[in-house]
């Protein structure tokens, strides 16, 4: 997916929408942008506050607009899960976003490259596609050609003071990672408000 100029957007939705906007530099242009600009009270529509909530996790996660309105719509059709937590897996549990948590990668942006490039497999089996689900139980290996490629040189070092999220784990040895459980969803811990945005696409 095409984004556009990350700043720009960063400035409209938030710097932890991108990796690259939560660092110093970003904080500091920002401030003085601020500073530049005249200070004018205002609110928000609802509508307003949906659609900024619904683009900051398209952002965050990289992902179109149609492709996001699949995974919403396919959380609302999940009559044994509630919408909202069937919606937080299904983006929590795509391959790329995986690789991210695991540490494999530094951003989002750069394991979707690398899963394209078809240097991950699961359960054994080559996967190039981002947006694959992984479920419980399934193994995610480097394929042995990539070991020696410059991004997934030394993985044992990178990973070795990183704590994976709950549901994975990351075995030192084997240089491979296991989906243990799913992903729990914690309200207050998201950086995005996931109600707001559900509500946004029942209009």
């Amino acid at each position: 997916m095409k984004i556009g100029p990350r700043y720009k957007i960063a400035r409209r939705l938030g710097p932890d929408v991108f990796e690259k906007t939560q660092g110093p530099k970003f904080a500091a242009r920002a401030a003085g942008r601020m500073d530049r600009k005249k200070k004018r009270p205002f609110s928000r529509s609802d509508f307003a506050l949906q659609l900024r909530e619904k683009q900051r996790a398209r952002m965050i996660y990289g992902m179109g607009e149609r492709q996001f309105g699949r995974y919403v719509k396919q959380a609302e059709a999940k009559k044994t899960v509630r919408d909202d937590e069937m919606l937080y897996q299904s983006l929590e549990t795509r391959l790329d976003n995986v690789i991210f948590r695991l540490h494999l990668a530094p951003s989002r942006q750069a394991s979707r490259q690398l899963v394209s490039h078809g240097h991950f497999a699961v359960n054994g089996v080559r996967v190039t596609i981002p947006s694959y689900g992984v479920k419980k139980g399934d193994v995610i290996t480097i394929n042995s050609r990539s070991k020696n490629k410059v991004p997934l040189q030394n993985i044992a070092d990178k990973v070795r003071d990183y704590e994976p999220p709950a549901w994975l784990r990351f075995d030192l040895i084997k240089s491979e990672g296991t989906v243990v459980g799913l992903p729990k969803l914690i309200k207050s811990e998201l950086p995005f408000n996931i109600s707001a945005i559900l509500e946004f696409y029942r209009r």
